[in-house]
């Protein structure tokens, strides 16, 4: 059974995954086009990344009351999503560290989460 007819207008790489679709079953084809999409989205999130030439903004995400670290640190995450995740990796980790093993309030280690972030923006900006 072909999903397709074959075409003569299809190049090679695109009749090898048309019939590569055709052999998978129909349950694991949901996967494959899933990841087909992530890779698109991802694509096109470098090359809008790389062609932007103004710094990006920060998405303002609320701070819920009852909010906790590991979720700060999601929430500041996805808000300063341009920064590089490698440079706060020590800094983030030193502060969850220290609310855990030392006990420091919640809301005290995201006061201090924030502040990282919004440094961490600042110099993402001057070096724009």
């Amino acid at each position: 059974m072909h999903i397709v007819p074959k075409q003569q207008k299809l190049d090679p790489d695109q009749q090898r995954l048309l019939e590569l679709f055709e052999r998978i079953a129909p349950g694991e084809r949901d996967s494959l086009l899933a990841f087909a999409e992530f890779l698109v989205q991802r694509g096109s999130q470098q090359t809008s990344t790389v062609d932007q030439s103004l710094p990006l903004e920060p998405k303002q995400v609320e701070r819920p009351a009852d909010e906790s670290v590991v979720k700060a640190i999601k929430r500041l995450s996805e808000s300063y999503f341009m920064l590089e995740r490698d440079q706060l990796l020590d800094e983030t980790s030193s502060l969850m560290t220290s609310h855990i093993m030392q006990g420091r309030a919640a809301v005290e280690v995201i006061d201090d989460l924030e502040a990282l972030f919004k440094k961490h923006y600042q110099d993402y900006l001057n070096k724009s």
